[in-house]
């Protein structure tokens, strides 16, 4: 069946701040408390959704989620006016201030993990909302993000969207950042790759040691039930425990995946032959083989790949059947990933061309390319039953940076936080965007 593969990225919001709360984030820890430009972050990211459009990718928004977080603040004892609680918060404790705040839900890869139709039992697309419980500031995005994506894919026919997994330990998940499908087309049955850091009813397991490891592999099973994935074409990996220690918080960080081609860094797995193995075999099962692009440590280290975010890219196949790769421009400023992506470019390999953008704003938040958007397989008939007020059009642009240029600050800081003025800007921005994008009452979570 003919499909396509739609991009969600997110709209960053209206409160872009650097407040450095992903401990594992070396990036996000390493620009704690620095001034951030929230206007710079949204067009940034809307340039890079346009100019994909406009190379005939399937490109949609996934909207900001509402901010502060009130309930949040009123759940733990910030009590009084809306003033009142900002204003206790930032004297007591501006970090939970500043997680109510977090601008993280632009990264859309953390939204939900997508099995596509082709894939799952009954026929539907489902969409499982990551509960994100290892940190603060995301544990209630599932809220919002289960919201929204049952308002985009309101047509039960079409598309089941599930709540969140227990936010427990044992359910750890961070959505697709930890998941890659592979197959020969979109609309064909693919190969579904779980990828988790722990295994938290086996200590023995291999687990990192400094930093925390978020994604559970009885997490990732369970969402594999959920979607009622087909045990012969699901794989369930561990991420190389040595690699989350050096800031590969999740697997997109080093690895990605697109059709029949793996991206990979040689450590990015604990067992890479048994991986690799693995997939073979399952996409036997699809009639098409495995293309692994492995990237050897002697010619990109760990530290390269995670300060200029090569794997966090995209893989887009374009008409031809060729393979462009997204990255950031911190890719072309890294001399030794610019030397080995020139050589990747020019070997006769899937990947024929490089697509850069400058997303600075992100990637000085701990995101790049690839963390901003969330991979949805639509058939034609699920495109059609989708909402279509999201779809990337160059009208909806140039609505989006009129109303960023409206609503968004040029310079945040941290004490800007505590400024009632900052949240009744939010408030007015997401309202006028719920218009916009002909979602009415996206944000009403009474």
């Amino acid at each position: 069946m003919s499909a396509r593969e739609f991009n969600f990225d997110g709209l960053v919001g209206p409160s872009h701040n650097y407040a450095g709360l992903s401990f594992g984030n070396v990036a996000s820890f390493s620009n704690v408390k620095s001034a951030s430009n929230p206007r710079e972050a949204a067009l940034q990211g809307l340039a890079k959704m346009r100019e994909l459009a406009a190379r005939g990718f399937a490109q949609a928004v996934m909207p900001p989620q509402a901010r502060p977080n009130f309930r949040l603040l009123r759940r733990i004892g910030f009590t009084g006016t809306d003033a009142e609680v900002l204003a206790r918060a930032y004297r007591e404790s501006p970090v939970i201030l500043a997680c109510a705040y977090s601008a993280s839900p632009m990264w859309t890869a953390n939204a939900a993990t997508v099995s596509p139709s082709a894939d799952t039992f009954d026929g539907r697309a489902h969409f499982t909302a990551a509960n994100l419980n290892n940190k603060l500031h995301r544990s209630e995005e599932h809220l919002q993000s289960t919201r929204t994506l049952r308002a985009l894919f309101a047509d039960e026919r079409h598309f089941a969207v599930h709540e969140a997994l227990p936010p427990t330990s044992a359910f750890g998940d961070e959505g697709a950042a930890n998941h890659t499908r592979f197959c020969a087309t979109h609309g064909g049955k693919g190969v579904e790759l779980f990828t988790y850091g722990r295994v938290e009813f086996d200590p023995s397991a291999p687990a990192p040691k400094k930093y925390p490891a978020r994604q559970s592999l009885e997490a990732s099973q369970a969402i594999a039930r959920l979607h009622g994935l087909d045990a012969a074409r699901t794989v369930f990996a561990s991420q190389n425990p040595d690699v989350i220690d050096q800031g590969v918080f999740h697997n997109d960080v080093i690895a990605v995946g697109n059709g029949n081609v793996l991206f990979y860094h040689e450590q990015a797995f604990h067992d890479e032959g048994a991986v690799l193995n693995q997939l073979r075999n399952a996409l036997a099962g699809v009639e098409t083989e495995l293309a692994a692009i492995r990237v050897d440590t002697r010619v990109v280290s760990v530290g390269d790949a995670v300060a200029s975010y090569l794997f966090n890219s995209q893989l887009l196949t374009k008409p031809d059947g060729a393979m462009a790769l997204v990255i950031p421009q911190e890719c072309q400023e890294n001399r030794a990933v610019a030397r080995y992506l020139e050589e990747l470019v020019a070997s006769g390999g899937p990947v024929d061309e490089l697509i850069h953008f400058d997303l600075r704003q992100s990637m000085r938040n701990g995101g790049g390319p690839a963390c901003l958007r969330l991979r949805v397989a639509l058939t034609d008939a699920e495109v059609a039953a989708m909402h279509q007020g999201v779809i990337m059009t160059d009208a909806l642009y140039d609505t989006l940076v009129a109303w960023v240029g409206k609503y968004y600050r040029d310079h945040l800081e941290p004490k800007d936080l505590a400024d009632p003025q900052l949240a009744l800007e939010c408030s007015a921005a997401l309202e006028e965007l719920s218009r916009i994008l002909g979602l009415p009452g996206l944000y009403d979570l009474t």
